[in-house]
């Protein structure tokens, strides 16, 4: 039961009851309300400052592992880069430069994304430039990796058309060392055996007995394969395209037709005296752009060093020429 309080009169000389207003105890219920409510909102505050709640424990705990893989999302395109920047530096100092390309300029490799701003989706977050950045380095690296992937593409067809290459031009002996006399004659100035003047000799001619097998130097395709050119008797002609040919006269017989196409190393005649000939023997000729050139650098394919040293030697000896 609530006490009863009491006042003094003066007047009346008495003790009065205190009588509380509806008023009054209204506004002391209100204010004790409104100061309730202000202390358990600053209570809460202050709670919320040093304490979390198990939401925002979660919250914190997504936020440091989403931190974490942005870390480890930065490393991996680190390591991807430092890799990239590998193949780059190979491509443009190996690749390119051995099949005869121009390097890539490394404003074309690295180059960013002009107009637009891309990244605006990203912008408003705690993180923002922490994902506008990786989201730039990942599109720059995937550029990078697309203009890369075209070089490579560029430089396999180069390859394969540098082995097309390597496969046609002339590029062994068109008669085995173990069937030869001797090596008569080699490119330059030699006696003519007929009129016995100093006259250039445009090719090299390999003593061998009639019915020895003459090979094709290189793939191509046979041009001419007939004796109605003058003084070569019956020869063949092969293009091996690049502006390469190369010529086989004297012939004794043919092993293939006009338009065949050959292999190097396939058997294409056999070596004969016709035409303007003293001897059996095989007079070889290679044109390049329809030059005729010398021979010997020609024999990388199936000549050691010594054997090409000796090949070297005796070509350079100024005799006559069977034909």
């Amino acid at each position: 039961m609530a006490k009863v309080k009491y006042y003094y009169d003066s007047e009346t000389l008495s003790y009065r009851k205190i009588r509380r207003k509806k008023r009054t105890t209204f506004k002391y219920a209100l204010a004790f309300l409104l100061a309730s409510a202000l202390f358990g909102f600053f209570f809460v505050i202050a709670g919320s400052y040093f304490f979390e709640s198990p939401k925002e424990r979660e919250l914190s705990r997504e936020l440091e592992n989403m931190q974490l893989q942005y870390d480890l999302l930065n490393k991996r395109m680190d390591d991807a880069i430092a890799v990239l920047e590998n193949i780059e530096e190979r491509d443009n100092a190996i690749y390119r430069l051995y099949f005869e390309a121009n390097p890539i300029p490394e404003e074309q490799r690295r180059a960013g994304f002009g107009g637009i701003n891309r990244y605006k989706k990203f912008e408003g977050f705690d993180n923002s430039a922490l994902i506008r950045e990786s989201n730039k380095r990942l599109d720059i690296l995937e550029k990078a990796i697309v203009v890369q992937s075209k070089s490579l593409d560029e430089i396999a067809i180069l390859a394969k058309d540098k082995e097309k290459f390597l496969e046609a031009i002339p590029a062994i002996q068109p008669v085995n060392n173990e069937n030869l006399t001797r090596m008569a004659s080699g490119y330059g100035y030699r006696t003519d055996p007929f009129t016995k003047i100093r006259k250039f000799h445009y090719g090299m001619d390999f003593t061998a007995p009639r019915g020895t097998p003459i090979y094709a130097s290189g793939d191509g395709i046979v041009k001419r394969a007939d004796n109605s050119s003058s003084g070569y008797g019956k020869h063949i002609r092969i293009d091996h395209g690049y502006g390469y040919v190369s010529l086989y006269a004297h012939l004794y017989k043919y092993n293939v037709r006009i338009n065949q196409r050959v292999k190097r190393g396939d058997l294409i005649g056999f070596v004969g005296s016709t035409g303007r000939s003293e001897a059996p023997h095989l007079h070889y000729e290679i044109f390049k752009d329809g030059e005729r050139i010398n021979p010997i650098n020609f024999y990388y394919g199936n000549l050691s060093a010594a054997e090409f040293s000796d090949l070297l030697q005796k070509a350079s000896l100024e005799n006559q020429s069977l034909d």
